[in-house]
């Protein structure tokens, strides 16, 4: 009888993974089909916890503001925090806010500031549509989740697994510690090459975060490509 409900239970289980394949199937199939009618991105990511009243909020507004201007859209989390201000930078100048959210049991929901909305339930499937479409990738000072998407992108990158893009790390005082970490704890023992320190830019103002996407693509080739054409 023990080993019928061990058995009974195993095809269960497969039977569960079987759909999972699916649903992660049409969550990637409705990604793809979402945002490859997008004009060129720039992803930007944050704490979900900074408040309306903190600088990086109202730095992540503008920055957004700023790039939709330029007929770039922007992509977040979907959540509250900086996401919410980078999609409400974007969504008030009637430029191109995504959201790309993830089902957790608190803390995310998605912000009122999306007009192109897709909801995730795997964490793995969000981030390939973070990088896939994305121009540069702006990140603002955040927990875990943002040193996770961070450490991703520069391994994903380092490893040549993606194309070279401009990552950029907003906030001097935040990031600054961060970079001594690294150049002390990893190029310092060799666990990092020297080159893999210029993949990181850390600024201070949006000035300095849209010269750095435009030295490193172009503006003009980002302006054809946002009107359809090609160089």
């Amino acid at each position: 009888m023990d080993a019928l409900k061990d058995h009974a239970a195993e095809l269960q289980s497969l039977s569960e993974d079987s759909w999972r394949i699916f649903r992660i199937m049409a969550e990637f199939v409705e990604g793809f089909e979402v945002l490859n009618q997008l004009p060129p991105a720039v992803t930007i990511f944050g704490s979900a916890r900074t408040e309306p009243e903190d600088t990086y909020y109202k730095e992540a507004y503008n920055l957004a503001a700023q790039l939709v201007s330029e007929k770039l859209c922007v992509i977040t989390g979907g959540g509250p925090g900086i996401m919410e201000a980078a999609n409400k930078g974007a969504y008030d100048k009637n430029g191109i806010s995504v959201g790309l959210n993830i089902e957790l049991p608190f803390e995310q929901k998605a912000n009122d500031y999306i007009n192109k909305l897709i909801n995730f339930r795997y964490f793995f499937v969000r981030k390939v549509m973070f990088v896939k479409y994305a121009h540069a990738f702006v990140a603002f000072p955040g927990g875990f989740g943002t040193m996770d998407e961070v450490f991703e992108m520069l391994t994903l990158i380092q490893t040549d697994k993606i194309r070279k893009f401009p990552v950029i790390l907003y906030g001097k005082e935040f990031w600054d510690p961060v970079m001594d970490w690294i150049k002390k704890s990893l190029l310092g023992t060799e666990k990092i090459s020297p080159e893999d320190i210029d993949l990181i830019e850390i600024v201070d103002s949006i000035e300095e975060t849209i010269r750095i996407i435009h030295d490193f693509h172009g503006k003009e080739y980002l302006k054809s490509i946002s009107n359809g054409q090609n160089l």
